[in-house]
């Protein structure tokens, strides 16, 4: 993309990828939402939970969770209230307690998980192509590599 000069604009790609984060991530909890699925702040917690074989320190959760890095506390108590997620005290170490994923939590992460790929594909990877996927994969991984002290696991 250029700018009004013909140049090329060294915004534009960062302001394209936010406004097509914004408005997928918006249709798809909107989706989730009208189908009575959990919120995709839950999903999101859940996930991690569950790629963690199935318990994660607080802190590390906290840093682990793409979509609401700041109520983490908060969206593990509202987990909790739901019995998906239960909090575990570290034996070794009282001050650290674990979040770790319950049975009703993976079975709730099973039964959202299509409903999610399926909001991914209607609201991003449909409006690109294979090779335009791969590229737009591999720009970003350059981005998120070169900000990722420690090597985590990719989500799926």
């Amino acid at each position: 993309m250029a700018n009004r000069s013909g140049q090329p604009d060294p915004v534009a790609a960062w302001r394209s990828m936010l406004l097509a984060h914004s408005r997928a991530l918006r249709a798809i909890e909107s989706e989730l939402e009208a189908s009575g699925a959990i919120p995709l702040t839950w999903y999101d917690v859940l996930l991690e939970l569950n790629g963690a074989d199935g318990r994660l320190r607080m802190q590390e959760l906290g840093d682990r969770v793409v979509l609401s890095r700041t109520r983490v506390s908060r969206l593990v108590d509202e987990l909790e209230r739901r019995g998906l997620v239960t909090r575990e005290p570290d034996e070794a170490d009282g001050r650290v307690t674990y979040a770790a994923i319950t049975a009703a939590g993976k079975k709730v992460l099973r039964s959202t998980a299509p409903l999610y790929r399926r909001g991914i594909e209607e609201h991003f990877t449909r409006h690109l192509t294979t090779d335009e996927q791969q590229i737009v994969a591999a720009a970003l991984s350059r981005v998120v590599d070169a900000h990722q002290p420690v090597a985590e696991p990719r989500r799926r």
